[in-house]
């Protein structure tokens, strides 16, 4: 399923106030009790409110999904992803179903492309997220931005909120975790994981409207006013900055216009003035309902210096920053203030019970929510569930800290010297071999890199760079030839050698038997190579082997071969495909380290075969640069050197 759009007339509907101040007329918050003008005056989040998520993170997401399945939403609540520089879609649930979300580069694309999505759901770094959220504001469709960075500069802060007032739209941050409406919208990591929304029954509404500075008081609290009421309506966290893109009395005023919010919880804190414009809001008689109210820090007075808590706005600068004089003026200005935080529960409960009483509440019926399926993952962490894996491997490990070969760390690897031969002889063959096999095997991809331009496979690749083509198309063209004419002879030689030595055939009835089937003898032949003129490459490995290896019975039989061969054709010389066929015998043999088993299975899988395709590889990706490097022109083959005929 592709998220799609909802329909224009089911977009959210805010309410502004319809004249504003200019921006110049805000009042600095550090000096003065700040601007108490709404910024909205009423309910901003609702069930169809969509939203967009700057810089993709993929947990947040998908809690805000859950919590949509949770509160039983027709539409996810996420209409798109924005991630600069990149556009296409990601997968994520929406209950038991697999969605794609659009992924757009810019805020503009993002905007033009879900007109409804009014939410600007920023988790940009502190060093982006101020000129990303005002490049959201100065969106016509959005209305809400939730900057979740902390340590934003207090100066982009400022320019935030003054344009966010003076253009009627509501900012909740710097430094949040953002805000719920129960049963209906949620901002992020916003109360945490499934099992604490459920325990706090945030997946449906209740008559209580909370704000606060802190996320994480945030989360306690919404536990501890589902214990003691019908649990909350809506939930804002405003963020713990100095300058907060929006107030708690900003929040308590829309609260009080929401008549589905009966009461009201403040949980504020020491430092700054904020809490003063709700007081002074409380005496003008603004606030009709009623707020339960608890200012922490009161602890701060215990200290001798000035304090420093956990928000960068936690911080007293003065008699009236305390959160004894915040907690009596608001106590003062009618609100219900308990003597401690640990006496807030049993303040809520009350106000609560006495609202329920006096026929203003009626509690929410109980209802129970869907079960949120579980991830995969996590049920198989958990030992609920088993799942088949789709790939086996038994040659490397990238778990952990460090890659491993056969089981051996790559620090290892590197620390005790091991060269090309012996990392082949881990991932090929699954064990260290002795250190003359993984020199042969070093020799052998020595002496067959290439073979110059005339052969096949590198006729191939210069014809192939020379039509342009990238590096990979050159070698896969080159590749491509080899077969048993051209170098995919080495494990036919192998298999044919082993079986006629095994059998103890005389090199006359091997040969002679081969003829009589029709087939000739791998690694036997060369088109240049004679009797008189043999391959270099063929006595270098020979000398090797005879120099180091503990048994050659398979060469010296391959050499008998050769003999009676050599007596039919000049030609019939033992190659490079044979020797290293005859040798490699040798080696698995001769090692003591492979069962016959072993050996019948390497030759039959074509191991042998591998080694000249690695080899070549080298040669074929000169080839390619070499003719890239001299700027060679497309390759026409002379018409002069064409048989043409009918």
């Amino acid at each position: 399923m592709v998220v799609s759009q909802l329909p224009e007339a089911t977009a959210t509907t805010i309410q502004f106030p319809v004249n504003p101040p200019p921006p110049d007329s805000i009042p600095s918050l550090s000096f003065q009790v700040p601007w108490t003008g709404t910024m909205a005056t009423g309910q901003i989040f609702s069930r169809t409110t969509q939203a967009l998520f700057y810089n993709y993170k993929q947990l947040p997401i998908q809690r805000m999904l859950d919590f949509d399945f949770l509160c039983g939403r027709e539409t996810p609540s996420v209409a798109g992803i924005i991630n600069p520089g990149s556009e296409g879609f990601q997968k994520l649930f929406f209950g038991q179903e697999e969605i794609a979300i659009p992924v757009h580069s810019t805020i503009e694309a993002a905007c033009a492309a879900h007109p409804t999505a009014d939410v600007f759901i920023n988790f940009a770094s502190f060093r982006s997220a101020a000129a990303s959220s005002l490049s959201a504001l100065k969106q016509p469709t959005i209305r809400v931005i939730a900057i979740i960075a902390e340590g934003v500069p207090e100066s982009d802060t400022k320019q935030l909120i003054a344009y966010a007032r003076a253009n009627n739209k509501v900012v909740i941050g710097p430094a949040t975790v953002g805000g719920i409406q129960a049963g209906a919208f949620k901002i992020g990591d916003t109360a945490g994981t499934i099992d604490n929304i459920i325990q706090c029954k945030l997946y449906r509404p209740g008559s209580v409207g909370f704000v606060s500075k802190s996320g994480g008081m945030s989360n306690e609290m919404y536990n501890t006013i589902a214990r003691v009421t019908d649990g909350i309506y809506e939930g804002i966290a405003i963020g713990g900055d100095v300058f907060p893109g929006s107030t708690l009395s900003d929040h308590i005023l829309r609260f009080n216009n929401i008549p589905q919010i009966k009461m009201m919880v403040v949980l504020g804190e020491l430092g700054g003035r904020d809490e003063y414009s709700l007081v002074e809001a409380m005496k003008q008689g603004k606030v009709t309902k009623p707020v339960v109210a608890w200012v922490s820090g009161t602890c701060a007075t215990l200290f001798k210096s000035e304090v420093q808590f956990g928000h960068a706005g936690a911080k007293s600068g003065g008699e009236l920053e305390s959160a004894q004089a915040k907690n009596q003026a608001l106590r003062d200005a009618g609100a219900i203030v308990p003597t401690s935080y640990e006496a807030l529960e049993d303040a809520i409960k009350e106000t609560f019970g006495k609202l329920v009483e006096a026929g203003k509440i009626t509690p929410v019926k109980e209802v129970k929510p869907p079960q949120i399926p579980e991830d995969l993952n996590s049920a198989i962490k958990s030992g609920k569930v088993r799942a088949p894996t789709h790939i086996i491997s038994t040659i490397s490990d990238d778990r952990g800290e460090e890659p491993s070969y056969a089981g051996i760390p790559m620090s290892s690897i590197v620390e005790q010297g091991y060269g090309v031969g012996d990392v082949i002889s881990l991932l090929w063959f699954k064990r260290s071999l002795p250190r003359y096999c993984t020199h042969f095997i070093e020799i052998c991809i020595m002496l067959c890199a290439d073979h110059g331009p005339c052969v096949s496979g590198a006729h191939n690749t210069i014809v192939t760079a020379r039509a342009g083509k990238d590096l990979v198309s050159c070698l896969v063209s080159g590749l491509l030839t080899i077969g048993p004419r051209f170098g995919g002879a080495v494990d036919d030689a192998a298999r044919y050698f082993k079986d006629a030595y095994d059998r103890n055939l005389t090199p006359y009835e091997f040969v002679e038997s081969m003829k009589k089937k029709g087939i000739r003898v791998p690694g036997i032949g060369h088109r240049i190579k004679r009797g008189d003129n043999r391959d270099k490459r063929v006595e270098l490995l020979q000398r090797f082997a005879r120099t180091h290896f503990p048994s050659v019975k398979y060469m010296e039989y391959a050499v008998q071969v050769e003999t009676y061969t050599l007596s039919k054709a000049n030609n019939l010389v033992l190659n490079v495909d044979g020797a290293i066929g005859s040798l490699f015998l040798d080696l698995l043999a001769g090692s003591g380290m492979f069962s016959k088993q072993e050996i019948d299975e390497i030759v039959e899988i074509g191991y042998l075969n591998g080694l000249f395709v690695l080899a070549r590889s080298i040669g074929l990706i000169g080839h390619t640069f070499d003719q890239k490097r001299l700027k060679q022109p497309l390759y026409r083959h002379p018409w002069e050197d064409v048989l043409y005929t009918k």
